[in-house]
Formats: structure tokens, sequence, C-alpha cells
């Protein structure tokens, strides 16, 4: 069976925009129900896909950190595009990374990190990342179990460059951090790896803005978007981003309909 590959999203509503990033071996659906969350609180939000995301698990080698950025950089774009002069950008885990990268990069209203692992992922917690999700589309694709195996042996022999470009962005924007100004907020779950727990209290630390805030899920691993404290993860965020200065006010309609 042929699995239907996750799409980028727009959803328009304000002039207030919200770039939202989602993670390795992830897809848009990582932050698809934050995007309808704050759409509807007037909020206009574009999520991209990053190239090989959501396919064929192979396909994530045969790209790499400096195609993913691309794809970010063309999200931020994106709205600039469309008229949007003012965003702020979200993301989860490798989202939360690339989240940083533009926050240190990018003119942005605000930043929101989530389980960012920024202090730096080997290549091989990288390739055990990619093989548990390439284990769960194989089968989820119905294929005999005999020849899951057989491809997740020859995923094993391919080239790991593209992982490898991942640990040096990853470690690159550790370094830049430092270069953020903007109002930060950074999510964390406490159920997540040691590694990300870690990651957390770091970059609260290290961005350069006395407006910042990190704050604990206990009940809730990785994926915080899509966990069982998914509807405050949402609410913590939108109360972030309406404190932004922003220049223009929220969506007066989109507010009335709730």
């Amino acid at each position: 069976m042929k699995l239907l590959a996750p799409q980028p999203f727009t959803l328009e509503g304000g002039k207030r925009a919200v770039l939202l990033l989602h993670g390795f071996t992830g897809s848009t659906k990582d932050v698809k129900k934050l995007g309808q969350f704050l759409n509807k609180r007037g909020y206009t939000c574009h999520a991209p896909m990053y190239r090989g995301h959501g396919v064929d698990p192979e396909e994530i080698l045969n790209y790499g950190a400096k195609y993913w950025w691309e794809d970010v950089t063309r999200g931020y774009m994106h709205l600039k595009d469309l008229g949007y002069d003012e965003i702020a950008v979200a993301g989860i885990s490798l989202g939360g990374v690339f989240t940083l990268k533009v926050g240190a990069e990018f003119p942005v209203k605000g930043v929101v990190a989530m389980c960012a692992p920024i202090k730096r992922r080997s290549k091989e917690g990288l390739f055990e990342r990619l093989y548990k999700y390439a284990e769960v589309y194989k089968r989820l694709e119905g294929k005999p179990e005999a020849q899951v195996q057989m491809e997740l042996d020859d995923l094993e022999m391919m080239d790991r460059h593209a992982l490898t470009e991942v640990q040096k962005m990853i470690a690159h924007t550790s370094d830049e951090i430092e270069d953020i100004h903007t109002p930060t907020l950074v999510l964390q779950g406490k159920l997540d790896d040691d590694l990300y727990q870690q990651s957390a209290p770091f970059i609260y630390d290290t961005v350069e803005t006395d407006d910042k805030e990190l704050i604990w899920y206990q009940n809730s691993g990785h994926i915080i978007t899509l966990g069982k404290e998914r509807e405050k993860v949402f609410q913590d965020t939108v109360e972030f981003l309406d404190t932004l200065d922003w220049s223009v006010p929220v969506a007066q309609k989109q507010v009335a309909a709730l």
C-alpha cells in the first residue's frame, strides 16, 4: 500500500504570521494541530515539508541539513512573499533547532523552541531514530516481514553523510543561540530523553534576551504537540505570541468566531 505523503500547509488568518517547523523523520503533522489552534485565534500559519520527509525513509539519507535549511528559509520567504511582514517562528525537535537558527539569522517577533536537541545528538542516535521510523513506515505499507527486514538491512548499509550534516548544523546553531535577542519561549517534556532535557535549560540560559521563559510538561515525552498535554502546549504558545510586540492587532473576526 502506497502511503500518502504529508504536504506543506498555509492557514491564512490575520497579519500576524507564524512559521511552524516539524522534526527529523517527522512531517507537517507534527505541527498541524498547533497551526489550526493558532489560526482560530487570528494567526496566519505556514509549515514547510523538508525534502525526503514523509516518504520512503531512505529518501532522508539522500538529502541532509543544508537542503532542509533551504526548505525552512523558503518557508520564511513564502510568508514574506504573501505580504506578511511580522513573523514569529515555532518548531519541534529538529524543527526547534531550525527555529533557533531562524531566530538568530532572520528578523522575527518571537521564538518558540520545543524539545530542541541543541546538545548535539550523535550520528548513531539520529540513525536509531531513522531506523525506528523506517520500521513503522514499512509495516504501515503492508510489506511482508521478510521484505521489511531486508529493506532495513539495506538502510543500515546506506551512506550516512546526511546525518553528519545534521550534527554539524546543530553544533553551529548551538554557537548562534547567543545571537537571539527576541522574546523566546522554551517548551520541554519531562519524560523526554536526557539529551533534550539538558538542551532546554541550555537554550534558556544562552539566548540574549530578558524576555524568556522555560516551561516543563510533567506528563509529556518528545513530540509534545501531539502528546497528552498538547492543549496546554497550544495555550502556552498562543499566550506567548499574544504578548509579542506586534504592530498589527490580532484578527478580530477570527477571535469573535470562537
